[in-house]
């Protein structure tokens, strides 16, 4: 291992997989970084900190929490000491990922036509068909090159062993990949003596590659396809990243009002009158994306959407109907979906996973609970769950007689050893522990942004990366 100086002497980082000191141990580069660091004097870390803070409000990179009726805007917390990941283990990751949206997308197609893997007893009938996010209109639907999930985020975490595992997709609007470009431009300002030399895959490609695949699932149409993104608004907790990646890709940001659908087309309203919509990337959930279809008292969506979609006429990205595949208790199915219709095992392995809808499962869980984590099906951001070891007597009882009012919302996993990073915490370095959002873009071929979104916990101890829950992010280095 890297023998610890400066600012790294004093740093512990206890029972865990540390992506830094260990990664050291095997790749000379993390050892350079690591080694620049620690001559970093902590003041000046913390200065440039503080920099970086105050140049995320400046730029309104924020996001937006609803709490007791208030509307509070804030800065995703960054920390300044980069998540390194070696050329290797990079070429792992973006493997798992590129054959885990391939499974996905298939078992969409499936689900929506044939229905094979129901009828073959692979996945349980009634977690699809009975799922919240399954949508009937989409049967007998094709989607150009059978993409259902143009933009997939894929949750990993790393054990104590150092083993990456998926803890969850995220199939339907998965958000953050603004931080991770920003994250980038910030590093690249505050730390250029720390980046020299050093070959770091660059991320600010990302809104060309969104474009070039929306481009690709778009109807032919002479002069070229026009695409637009389509926000909820100004209200919406990810509105930067809306304005964000509009501006990234080259294409109008619109809200619903903006859209109206005449002819079996949809057109976009603009000073010279109606212009043709080719293709939408959409921010809006399913439930308020067209009110002739779904909700009806919703005023975010385009009336007539569908139709115009049905027609061939628009593609739009997410497919609606994807947040059946990302369901916490599909998850659990996901190897097994993978060697369906891959006929491979996962890359990527799975943490395991009890689904409390079935009784093995909840009679494991119930058994215990104060060993276990036990999430939600439907729910993300953290909320929801319990996480065993860490609660009260109180909460368990109360959480128990959740769990069993309604098992089959319910998933449990083992708490995990997530891995840690050093992070700039009072004078020095301090362990914190992290996950990891890869971010991949599906037209014709699966692309994955190298790198993703490092989430930290900031709370000493804590386990929840999630921002709503006061977590933090880092810049992702991969080295070329």
């Amino acid at each position: 291992m890297l023998a610890p100086s400066g600012l790294l002497e004093s740093y512990d980082k206890g029972p865990f997989f540390c992506e830094l000191l260990d990664g050291a141990m095997r790749d000379p580069a993390v050892a350079e970084i690591a080694a620049r660091l620690s001559r970093i004097d902590a003041g000046e870390l913390q200065r440039r900190g503080a920099i970086a803070e105050t140049e995320l409000r400046n730029l309104g990179i924020t996001f937006t929490v609803y709490t007791e009726g208030e509307e509070i805007d804030r800065i995703l917390p960054f920390d300044v000491i980069p998540r390194v990941l070696t050329a290797r283990e990079w070429d792992l990751i973006e493997r798992g990922v590129q054959q885990r949206v391939a499974a996905i997308n298939a078992f969409l197609h499936d689900v929506y036509h044939e229905g094979r893997i129901l009828r073959d007893g692979v996945v349980p009938r009634h977690l699809v068909l009975g799922n919240a996010n399954y949508r009937p209109e989409m049967v007998g639907l094709d989607v150009a090159h059978g993409t259902y999930v143009h933009v997939c985020g894929t949750d990993l975490v790393r054990d104590q062993h150092g083993t990456f595992r998926v803890l969850e997709d995220n199939a339907r609007t998965p958000s953050g990949v603004s931080y991770v470009v920003e994250n980038r431009n910030l590093m690249r300002r505050l730390f250029p003596d720390l980046m020299e030399g050093i070959a770091v895959r660059p991320v600010g490609n990302y809104g060309e590659q969104l474009a070039r695949a929306m481009a690709e699932i778009a109807p032919a149409r002479s002069g070229g396809p026009q695409v637009v993104l389509l926000s909820p608004g100004i209200y919406n907790s990810a509105y930067f990243e809306h304005i964000f990646l509009a501006r990234e890709m080259g294409v109008p940001l619109v809200e619903g009002r903006d859209l109206v659908a005449e002819g079996g087309r949809i057109w976009m309203r603009t000073t010279a009158g109606l212009a043709p919509v080719d293709a939408i990337y959409r921010r809006i959930n399913d439930d308020f994306l067209d009110p002739d279809v779904f909700r009806p008292d919703s005023t975010l969506g385009v009336p007539g959407l569908l139709d115009a979609w049905r027609r061939g006429n628009v593609a739009i990205a997410n497919a609606v109907g994807t947040g059946v595949a990302d369901d916490k208790a599909i998850y659990a199915y996901m190897p097994r979906i993978i060697r369906y219709y891959l006929d491979e095992d996962a890359i990527l392995p799975n943490v395991e996973t009890h689904v409390c809808g079935e009784p093995d499962g909840l009679q494991l869980t119930l058994d215990n609970l104060d060993k276990l984590v036990v999430k939600p099906v439907g729910e993300s951001g953290g909320y929801g769950l319990i996480i065993g070891p860490h609660a009260t007597r109180e909460e368990l009882d109360t959480f128990r007689a959740q769990l069993q009012a309604d098992p089959a919302n319910y998933i449990s996993q083992p708490m995990i050893g997530l891995s840690v990073s050093p992070t700039l915490a009072g004078s020095g370095l301090a362990a914190r522990h992290v996950d990891l959002r890869p971010f991949a873009i599906t037209g014709r071929s699966t692309w994955v942004l190298p790198g993703g979104l490092t989430r930290v916990a900031l709370r000493p101890g804590s386990l929840v990366v999630n921002s709503s829950q006061g977590g933090g992010s880092k810049d992702t280095w991969v080295l070329g």
